[in-house]
C-alpha cells in the first residue's frame, strides 16, 4: 500500500489535482478552459493605443506531488499537518479519457492492451500472468460535480464485480478524483504524500512485508486513498491526510462503516480494511481476506 499511496506522487496540471510523471513539466502551465464556453476573440487594438497585458490565470488550489517530503528513518515521508486546502479535499479531475455521454454510468471490460501493459507495473516477475488480468473503463463522479471516464487493470475473476461496484458507487455519486493505472515510475518516486488516486493493480511487495501486496494480483482496490488512509501507529499514508484519520468529521470521498462502498463491495465477496484493528487501512478493499 505504501507506494500505492504515493501515488499521491503524481503532479497535477492545470487546475486538476492529478496526473502521470510525464506531465509533470506541464503542471506548470496555464489551465485551458474546461467549461466549454467560448471565449471571445480579442479586440483589435487600437491606432495608437497601448498593447493590453493578457489577464492573470487562476493559479491551481493544489498541485499533487509538487513538493517531496522529508524521510523518516523507516524510509516514509513526515506526516505532517494536513495543508488547509485540502482539509476538506475537493480538486477537479482532469479528464485521461473521454468522458460518459450525458453522465450515464458506462463501463468496458478487455484484456489488457498491450500499451496499456506496458505502461502499467507488471512484468513477467509479477505472481500474476498478464492473461489473468482485465482492463477496465468505468464512470465516476468527480469531486467537481462532473462525470469522468477511468481506468483500472485488475484479475480477470473479478472485473465484472469491480464493474458492478463502481456503477453502484457512480449512481450515489460517490466523488472519486482521480482513476488511473499506476505507472512503474511511481514506485520509486519521492513520497509527497497528498496522491488520492483509486486503483487496483500495482505489482509490490504489501507494506513492511516481504509476501505479495493483494494488489500485485489484482485483487484489492484502494478508494481515494487520501480521504481514507492507511493508519499503524504514528504512521498515517499519505502523510498529508492527517486531517482524514478523524472519521466524525465526515466530508465528501469517506468511506464509512455502512455506506455505499462498504455494501457493494461486501456484495461481490470483499473485505473492507476500515474493520481491520491494526493496520487501520481505510482506503482499501480485497477478494483476499486477512
Amino acid at each position: 500500500m505504501r507506494r500505492l499511496v504515493l501515488t499521491a506522487v503524481l503532479t497535477a496540471a492545470t487546475l486538476a489535482g492529478c496526473t502521470t510523471p510525464e506531465q509533470q513539466k506541464a503542471a506548470a502551465q496555464p489551465p485551458a478552459s474546461t467549461t466549454g464556453t467560448p471565449t471571445a476573440a480579442p479586440a483589435s487594438p487600437t491606432a495608437g493605443a497601448a498593447p493590453s497585458s493578457p489577464a492573470p490565470t487562476a493559479a491551481p488550489p493544489w498541485v499533487v506531488g509538487a513538493t517531496p517530503l522529508p524521510l523518516r528513518p523507516d524510509g516514509f515521508g513526515q506526516v505532517l499537518p494536513t495543508p488547509p486546502v485540502l482539509a476538506d479535499r475537493a480538486l477537479p479531475t482532469r479528464d485521461l479519457l473521454p468522458p460518459p455521454a450525458g453522465g450515464e454510468y458506462a463501463s468496458t471490460v478487455s484484456p489488457v492492451p498491450a500499451d496499456v501493459l506496458a505502461r502499467s507495473t507488471w512484468s513477467a516477475a509479477c505472481p500474476v500472468g498478464r492473461d489473468e488480468l482485465r482492463y477496465l473503463t468505468m464512470s465516476f463522479w468527480g469531486f467537481d460535480g462532473r462525470a469522468h471516464t477511468g481506468e483500472m487493470i485488475v484479475n480477470a475473476s473479478a472485473a465484472a464485480g469491480v464493474a458492478r461496484v463502481f456503477g453502484e458507487l457512480h449512481a450515489a455519486r460517490f466523488p472519486i478524483e482521480e482513476m488511473r493505472v499506476t505507472a512503474p515510475a511511481e514506485l520509486d518516486l519521492a513520497p509527497t504524500g497528498d496522491g488520492n488516486n483509486t486503483g487496483a493493480f500495482v505489482c509490490r511487495r504489501g507494506t513492511g512485508l516481504s509476501s505479495w501486496s493483494a494488489h500485485a494480483y489484482g485483487l484489492a482496490i484502494d478508494v481515494n486513498p487520501f480521504c481514507n488512509p492507511y493508519v499503524k501507529g504514528d504512521l498515517v499514508l499519505p502523510e498529508l491526510a492527517s486531517s482524514y484519520v478523524d472519521r466524525a468529521w465526515e466530508r465528501p470521498g469517506m468511506v464509512l462503516a455502512g455506506d455505499t462502498a462498504v455494501r457493494a463491495f461486501a456484495a461481490i465477496g470483499w473485505s473492507w480494511g476500515g474493520e481491520w484493528s491494526s493496520p487501520l487501512d481505510i482506503q482499501h478493499f480485497s477478494a483476499l481476506h486477512r
